[in-house]
Formats: C-alpha cells, structure tokens, sequence
C-alpha cells in the first residue's frame, strides 16, 4: 500500500501505467480520497480503513490520498490514476461532479457518492450510504433514556446521507415517546471539519434542554464531543453524546453513549468484485443492520434494559415489522422537525 498525504499542489509520482478502464484480467489497484486525514474515527477513517481491508482482502494495491480538502480534486484524480488506480474512490459529497468528469476524460472507473442517478455501467458507482435503521434504534434509545425529555440533532451540514439519519433519530424518537422534544440544528452548509462550530451549536442545543444530542460531523464532531463533556443538561445532570460512523471510545470521557456505526469494507468489497466480473457501474451500493454494516454501538452509558429493548427493536426492523423509509431531501427533514413540535 501506498499513502500519501496531498493538499494543493502536491504530486504523486507516476510510474507509468497505461490508463483504460478495468477488466477481470487487471484490477491491480485502487485508490481513496478523502477530504480530512484519517484521523477522524469517523467519514474520513472509515473510508480509509475499509479501502485498505477491501484491498488486502482482495490482493489488490490500496493507493491513499487524505487530508485534500473540499475543493478542486481534478489534478489529484489525474496523478492518481497515473499511478495506476483501476479505480478511484471519490469519499466526499463535494467529488461527485469532478469524478464523473476525469472517468470521462481518462476512461477509469470512479466511486461517488450521493449520486445515485450518476450510474454508468463500466465508469460510475454510487454509494449513497445511509444508516437510517441504525439512527432510527439512537432515537429509540435517546428517547428511553432522556431526563429533560428533550434531544437534540447537531449537524455539520445537509448531505442525503445526514439528512436520512436525522430524520430516522427523530422518528425513532418519537414513536418511542410521542410527547419528546427533538431540537435540530445545523452549523453550517459545509461545516464538516468546523470543530469550533461544532461545540458553539451543541453547547446552545444543550441550553435549549436537551441532554442527550446526536451529532453528525467528521472533524466538527470533536467539537460536539467537547461541548458535552464540559456543559451541564438543564437539570444539572450529564449531558451524552450519540456519534455516527465511527467508534471515538478510546477518547470518551464518559459521555458518549452510542454511535451509528458504519462498516464500508463490504461496499469497497462488492466494488472490486464487480470490476472484475464487469458488472461494475450498474448499481449502487448499500449498507444495512442485516450483515452489521451498520450496527449500534453499546458504551457503559447504556443499561442492559434498555439495550436489550434496542436489540428486539432492530430484529423487527430486520424481520420488516417495523419499516423506516429514508429520507434524503433536507426540506423534507426540516418539515419533518417542525411537525414534531407541533
């Protein structure tokens, strides 16, 4: 594997390797880009991590390139495959015009996201991931749990994937306790990476009275992290935190309580089957309570009531007795909300 940190005007080295797009005969490397490093134990880590034991699992070379912000992704993309990518991994929102581009331009399969009308069998995938039945189970539990009977959801910005687990947590929430204050708040348009953000709207959430807050962030969600463990709720008791993607226990100070855990090793996996069998661009990709995919974390803050009530609830989303339908439009969700508080 190679890993190279790029922002800017950085270069790779090219080693020669005829551009084309993948057959079964030579899917020798694949490449991931991120826009934060992969530190975040969040968006960014996941993608690298999964990248990485897709490749290994596959015998195929894993090129990285992290920390390329949100910006123009082209010149990357183009060094990128020189080097020798059979296809590249476009791990942002914000990549998903210029992917489809440079696959055009260079004739090598790309990966984006949230796009999931962009398919084109042999050059573009869509993974529009979504833990909805996951963030669905966090508003159940956020609801069993509250003291002020209030909750709130902190997000960096609007993209699908956010916007349908928002809408789950508020769902789940709600059919839990039907009286429940939910309170959403957005930092900003694309505040992914805004940390200071983060802790400044979390702490406002809190004095609103929630005292459990699910919080949706890459790098801004350390601020959210911050803001809980240094704010009291309303009642004066401890305020917990429910994270996404990612496992931040080994940085937990005692307040976080769970965290919609997404594992995209099984979508990097399918990806790399399906270039080799040619199948790749028909379809998107997906994840999913069935496999663990996506799959709630279980922290000390959690009673084993309450996560044995979590568990028979994700059994009936799975067996189809309870059915959670996404929602990926954010003025569908900000509907949603105010309907809550009617």
């Amino acid at each position: 594997m190679r890993d190279y940190l790029l922002s800017g005007a950085a270069a790779l080295v090219g080693i020669g390797l005829a551009l084309g797009t993948a057959t079964a005969a030579d899917v020798e490397a694949i490449a991931v880009l991120t826009p934060e490093e992969g530190t975040d134990f969040g968006w960014n880590q996941q993608g690298v991590d999964a990248a990485k034991a897709a490749g290994e699992a596959a015998g195929v070379e894993v090129l990285v390139a992290q920390g390329l912000g949100y910006g123009d992704i082209r010149p990357t993309l183009r060094e990128l495959a020189e080097e020798g990518a059979d296809l590249m991994i476009a791990h942002a929102s914000g990549y998903n015009t210029a992917a489809p581009e440079i696959a055009n331009e260079l004739n090598v399969p790309v990966a984006i996201v949230d796009t999931p009308t962009a398919l084109r069998e042999g050059l573009v995938a869509d993974y529009t991931l979504s833990g909805h039945t996951g963030a669905y189970l966090a508003g159940r539990m956020a609801a069993k749990m509250t003291r002020t009977g209030t909750v709130g959801i902190v997000v960096s910005g609007e993209p699908p994937s956010w916007n349908s687990q928002s809408a789950a947590f508020a769902q789940g929430a709600q059919a839990e306790n039907a009286d429940i204050n939910v309170i959403y708040a957005v930092i900003g348009p694309a505040a992914y990476s805004d940390a200071a953000g983060g802790k400044r709207v979390t702490e406002s959430v809190i004095a609103a009275g929630a005292d459990i807050v699910f919080g949706q962030g890459n790098g801004s969600s350390f601020g959210m992290l911050q803001a809980v463990e240094t704010t009291d709720a309303a009642d004066g008791g401890k305020v917990l935190f429910i994270d996404v993607i990612g496992d931040k226990s080994s940085i937990d100070k005692g307040h976080l309580l769970s965290s919609v855990v997404w594992d995209i090793q099984p979508v990097y996996a399918a990806m790399i089957e399906d270039l080799k069998a040619d199948t790749f661009g028909t379809k998107s990709y997906e994840i999913g309570l069935e496999d663990d995919s996506v799959r709630l974390l279980q922290t000390p803050q959690v009673p084993d009531d309450v996560w044995a009530d979590v568990q028979a609830l994700r059994q009936q989303i799975i067996d189809g007795s309870i059915t959670v339908e996404p929602i990926f439009e954010a003025t569908d969700v900000r509907a949603l909300m105010s309907d809550i508080q009617e």
